[in-house]
């Protein structure tokens, strides 16, 4: 690719020595590396690696559990499947005839979240090009939660120390797994604020890289993580597209929607909207609305750090922005995850108790994804041929505190059958939040350079690059990129010599 050195990383070995050392470790550590093709599954794994996969845990330390790090995970979380796991939402749920399909992040290996497929893309990417040494180099992985947790997981396996920099006010959840998988206590840096403290995590990186054996994996810089999303995701969304039961003959793939906190998970959009013609929408908290307004703010939709346009956002592809709040989503949060709220949804929808219980697996920003996209197909009087594809990055095992704050914080005196069915209205079938900004070319204009205050001014990319972002060839070549990096890992398994 034709763009300035270290700003895109290309698929090329940068430096040998430093190659030869993180094959040597691989080799001690049983390490054999998954392409991005298998994990797209447009290739199948090899037949050892599947017999092998069989006795693992899915949430152990085991080299073997780099072969889950792609959406095929069955709902055992230890056996593949054909077309990956999702939720069709019924109409009688969402108030919209549309079908919104979520699939389900949390099948996912050892952290329950999709974010560990953009964290082993980010850290195969510089073993494999020779920028990595697990001998010396500590991987630091800047987060506001799962991404960072899926960092560490991917560091602890490759062998090498996994730093998570995230903000202290995130779920307790969050601080409890990352206090069993870090090598030290030490790598758990708390940074100032919540979820929209996205520059103070900056800081703390901009600190933590004087020491040149901390190599910084910034999810919101690395385009890696757009390519991977771009290939993995968008095959998979495509893949359920196919596979959807019950799709009549005339359905189309209308629109992908995803908030948007690095813009990784959003490039699958790309995918589809060149396969399908499929709108995309990105999803923001109203209480910070960034996009929506060049606004700020604080929110709690987990996940989805904000106050800055990521530069791996592919803006000037975007169709629709969408504002969801907080208080939506915190509501939610209790009303899918306790007796009385399940009891309601029951009685106005007809779910049985086995369909309530697969809303465990929908955190607080795969409900904002679900709220957008019911304000999308509204918007645009979609039916029932207008399929709506989102995603649900981790479930509400991840929130069970922030489920108890919010029934104090709305329910103090309890979250009774009148509570229930207010929520099931306000904030589900009869909800009609016009927070909705179709983007056109001046809009996408406006967004992208809200970014050069980020990227240019505070963080150094150089105009020239900043600009190249906005023409699709760029994105085009990135995702175009896939073959020349997996053959990079082809060989990179060959020395390793375990395959």
């Amino acid at each position: 690719m034709a763009h300035a050195a270290g700003f895109v990383a290309k698929a090329e070995v940068v430096d040998r020595t430093t190659r030869k050392a993180a094959v040597a470790c691989a080799r001690g550590a049983g390490v054999v590396l998954p392409t991005f093709a298998e994990l797209a599954g447009t290739l199948p794994l090899p037949r050892a690696i599947n017999e092998r996969l069989a006795d693992v845990d899915p949430d152990q330390k085991d080299p073997s559990n780099l072969w889950r790090v792609h959406w095929f995970n069955a709902r055992d979380r230890r056996h593949r499947t054909d077309v990956p796991d999702h939720i069709v939402l019924s109409p009688a749920l969402t108030g919209v005839s549309a079908p919104i399909v979520v699939l389900i992040g949390s099948r996912f290996p050892m952290i329950g979240a999709h974010k560990v497929l953009p964290a082993y893309a980010g850290l195969v990417s510089l073993l494999v090009t020779g920028q990595f040494d697990p001998r010396r180099h500590r991987a630091v992985w800047p987060s506001t939660g799962n991404y960072c947790r899926g960092g560490v997981a991917i560091s602890r396996i490759l062998g090498c120390d996994g730093v998570a920099v995230l903000p202290e006010g995130m779920s307790s959840e969050r601080y409890d797994w990352l206090e069993k998988w870090v090598a030290d206590p030490a790598h758990i840096v708390r940074t100032v604020g919540t979820e929209s403290n996205v520059k103070e995590i900056y800081d703390k990186c901009h600190e933590l890289a004087q020491n040149s054996d901390n190599v910084i994996l910034n999810q919101f810089s690395a385009f890696s993580n757009y390519m991977v999303h771009h290939s993995c995701t968008g095959a998979a969304c495509d893949r359920v597209f196919a596979a959807l039961e019950g799709k009549r003959d005339g359905a189309r793939l209308a629109a992908f929607v995803s908030a948007t906190g690095s813009a990784g998970t959003i490039a699958a959009g790309d995918y589809l909207k060149s396969a399908h013609g499929t709108r995309i929408a990105a999803v923001e908290a109203l209480e910070c609305p960034t996009m929506l307004e060049n606004g700020y703010g604080e929110h709690n939709i987990q996940g989805i750090g904000d106050k800055h346009i990521p530069l791996i956002h592919n803006v000037m592809n975007t169709d629709f922005i969408i504002g969801v709040s907080d208080r939506v989503t915190d509501r939610l949060n209790v009303l899918f995850n306790s007796d009385t709220g399940r009891a309601c949804i029951a009685r106005q929808t007809g779910l049985s108790r086995e369909e309530l219980t697969e809303f465990e697996e929908i955190g607080l920003s795969g409900f904002a994804n679900i709220v957008a996209a019911i304000t999308l197909a509204r918007h645009m009087n979609y039916g029932a041929d207008d399929v709506i594809m989102t995603v649900a990055t981790d479930s509400a095992r991840m929130y069970g505190t922030e489920a108890a704050a919010a029934r104090q914080k709305f329910f103090a005196d309890g979250f009774n059958d009148a509570d229930a069915e207010h929520v099931y209205a306000s904030c589900l079938s009869d909800n009609t939040s016009n927070q909705l900004l179709e983007t056109g070319q001046a809009g996408r204009r406006r967004i992208f350079n809200l970014g050069y205050y980020t990227w240019v001014e505070q963080q150094g990319v150089s105009i020239e690059d900043f600009d190249a972002r906005s023409e699709q060839s760029f994105w085009q070549d990135i995702a175009q990129s896939v073959p020349a990096w997996d053959r990079l890992i082809t060989e990179f398994n060959a020395d390793v010599g375990l395959n």
